[in-house]
């Protein structure tokens, strides 16, 4: 298990850092007054969830690996990132839903309704504790892996690299 603390730290982190998001959302009025704007400044998310990894990365690569990482090492630690992250949803997905904002998807039905994008049938199947439990965990995984292989890049360093390089 210590071999994946730093793992499990970042990924809870991230789950923490979601249900912060989620909290703010709901307090500027993303989950009802303004939840005609949610689709939009819900995807401003990215920027600390990439950061976040880019945080797990280097604490592995400095505190595990000794300074240096290859990126295979990177990709394999960011997955275990993000499978805890995607253990950790279902959990997450419950207190927003229940906790946080409990009102959210009878106002994202009656405003996605009311706009005309879908049937309230349509709308009372989609927006639901189930459907956004399974959506949560595949969107975690896709972009876990997505973010992990692509921030795995910046963070690989080869011994050669460190070589010179003054000592903390």
């Amino acid at each position: 298990m210590h071999t994946y603390r730093i793992e499990i730290k970042w990924g809870v982190v991230f789950t923490l850092m979601m249900l912060a998001w989620v909290l703010l959302e709901r307090l500027v009025g993303l989950h009802d007054q303004h939840v005609d704007r949610h689709a939009i400044y819900t995807n401003f998310v990215a920027i600390p969830s990439v950061l976040i990894y880019c945080l797990a990365l280097r604490d592995k690569r400095e505190y595990f690996y000794g300074g240096t990482m290859t990126y295979k090492q990177g990709f394999i630690t960011g997955a275990i990132v993000t499978a805890v992250v995607v253990l950790l949803s279902p959990l997450a997905q419950y207190i927003t839903h229940t906790i946080i904002s409990p009102d959210y998807f009878s106002n994202v039905a009656a405003y996605a309704v009311r706009s005309g994008a879908t049937t309230q049938a349509e709308a009372e199947a989609y927006f639901r504790l189930d459907n956004y439990l399974i959506q949560s965990a595949v969107g975690a995984l896709i972009m876990g892996l997505l973010t992990t292989a692509i921030v795995a890049l910046f963070f690989r360093k080869h011994p050669e690299e460190v070589i010179g390089e003054p000592i903390a």
